[in-house]
């Protein structure tokens, strides 16, 4: 069939509806939401019949504890082999691949070539790799990366060749987190200082090839506020772009937002609202930083809604249209801490995105990754899978409070997950990478700024010795409504993984490890 017929199929596909069906950033959708509302293949009994379709061990070096980013995946694209449903990885070596979802065979692979050199090795906070998992623009057909270099690239999806770019978007070699696309421009953020950074959100308008727009807005006049949560920002339908910040100074009238969640206004990033946590001062000293556990924006009846959290291990609900109220320090509600109880920096707390599902009725749910046992203030009155001592999902239900203002009640405790990632969300199915990581990131229970050397990253573990402790990642699948148990993949995955990330498509989940193994799960 030639080219021009190709493309003639792709548009009626695009016409009925195809594009709706397809995972084409982190968490699915620019909100974060990590739900797929319009899969229907997948249900709580299909899932209890799944298996490995297929896996590809990828041309990529690891970095660090870099890999493979989060899949995305496109349907109904021209290729010279046809129209293929293609799933999308970059690699930390500067790499991404375009892989047909039918067969797991490599259908391109475009390499960016770098011009800068790293002064230091690579190490866990500031990897010298690739971070930033790409996002798929269907109205331009076009996939957009973030080369190590901090060049923005525009590829056509079917050929990988190059149609946007590059431009410069973030300083070479910075640590840059998930793409998202909204109204024509692309949004990225920035943390822990690497290749001389400072930590901010970035955007670019990509409607023009031929010319473009950026801006930056910086969260701290100096080091810190590093923006690391693993889908960089949230844009709500609100036209906010929200992120939150690590440790640092809180300073707002002098523009520092240590220890926050920010709402900025699109495009050009100036600052809409800020809300910081009454215990600011102990969640800073004590490296709880907010970013370890995302964010999310979601609408409820009347409200539009942000919900996060981060080490300390409690979950933060805020009014997306007032942050924090008019003193930047009232929520609508923050849960009593539902793990972590001793408050510490690594190993334990809130460590990746949360998913916002909503049930047959409309009614949202939470959902949070716990690294570590319950907190045993938790009631009796919840529903529990079994012990949890390495970790779980913990299930929210959204309800509205005596004022009729929202809040959360905690509903269930999953079956232990060791580690577990960011949760994904399809028709009643919560899907989640227990990712066999070693946490441990220092040999002393705190992490020093400065010991006899001068230099606190002598305290760090090296990239071999957390590899010393990790084991192959498992991917489970619990009711969305109990967290019960309906599958594990046992030995199917082959490595450990560190902020990966799932895609969910057309019945099919998709995940990676850190041997850069990405990896197809459907019913049989």
């Amino acid at each position: 069939m030639k080219l021009r017929a190709y493309i003639g199929l792709a548009l009626a596909a695009m016409l009925a509806g195809g594009l709706d069906a397809e995972w084409p950033t982190f968490g699915h959708d620019s909100e974060r939401s990590n739900w797929a509302p319009e899969e229907t293949k997948i249900t709580p009994e299909t899932v209890k019949t799944f298996e490995l379709k297929w896996s590809v061990q990828l041309d990529n070096a690891a970095l660090a504890l870099n890999a493979l980013t989060a899949p995305v995946v496109a349907r109904d694209v021209v290729t010279e082999q046809g129209i293929k449903t293609l799933v999308y990885t970059a690699g930390s070596s500067n790499h991404l691949f375009a892989i047909d979802a039918a067969t797991g065979k490599v259908v391109w692979t475009r390499t960016f070539q770098s011009y800068v050199t790293a002064k230091e090795a690579p190490f866990f906070l500031c990897p010298n790799a690739l971070n930033a998992t790409p996002v798929v623009d269907r109205q331009q057909n076009l996939i957009f990366a973030l080369a190590l270099d901090g060049r923005l690239f525009g590829l056509d999806l079917g050929t990988g060749s190059i149609r946007f770019g590059p431009y410069a978007f973030v300083p070479p070699l910075a640590k840059a987190w998930s793409l998202n696309l909204n109204n024509g421009y692309i949004y990225t953020t920035t943390s822990q200082g690497c290749g001389g950074d400072r930590p901010g959100i970035y955007s670019m308008s990509v409607s023009d090839p031929a010319h473009h727009v950026s801006y930056e807005m910086l969260a701290q006049y100096g080091t810190g506020a590093g923006m690391w949560s693993r889908g960089g920002t949230a844009i709500g339908r609100n036209g906010l772009i929200y992120a939150s910040t690590g440790d640092g100074k809180l300073d707002p009238p002098n523009g520092n937002f240590g220890s926050s969640y920010l709402a900025a206004r699109a495009p050009d990033l100036t600052i809409a609202d800020y809300y910081s946590p009454l215990n600011w001062d102990e969640v800073n000293k004590r490296d709880l930083d907010l970013p370890a556990g995302g964010l999310a924006w979601f609408g409820y009846r009347n409200w539009h809604l942000i919900v996060g959290g981060g080490k300390e291990s409690v979950v933060y609900l805020l009014d997306a249209d007032a942050l924090g109220d008019k003193d930047h320090q009232t929520p609508l509600y923050v849960s009593e801490q539902i793990g972590n109880e001793g408050k510490e920096l690594q190993e334990k707390g809130i460590w990746g995105s949360p998913a916002v599902w909503k049930d047959e009725r409309g009614e949202p749910w939470i959902y949070v990754p716990v690294w570590g046992a319950p907190a045993k203030r938790i009631g009796k009155q919840v529903a529990r899978n079994g012990d949890a001592p390495h970790g779980s999902i913990m299930a929210f239900r959204v309800e509205l409070d005596a004022a009729r203002r929202p809040c959360l009640r905690l509903a269930w405790i999953s079956p232990d997950v060791n580690l577990p990632d960011a949760p994904a969300i399809a028709n009643g199915v919560v899907f989640v990478v227990a990712t066999g990581e070693n946490p441990r990131q220092t040999r002393t229970e705190g992490m020093p700024k400065v010991n006899v050397t001068g230099d606190w990253r002598d305290t760090l573990l090296t990239t071999e010795e957390r590899e010393g402790g990790t084991h192959a990642a498992v991917l489970m699948a619990l009711d969305a409504k109990t967290g019960k148990l309906l599958f594990e993949s046992g030995t199917a995955m082959k490595s450990w993984n560190h902020f990966g990330g799932l895609a969910i498509d057309d019945g099919k989940v998709y995940a990676v490890d850190h041997a850069s193994n990405l990896y197809c799960f459907g019913a049989k």
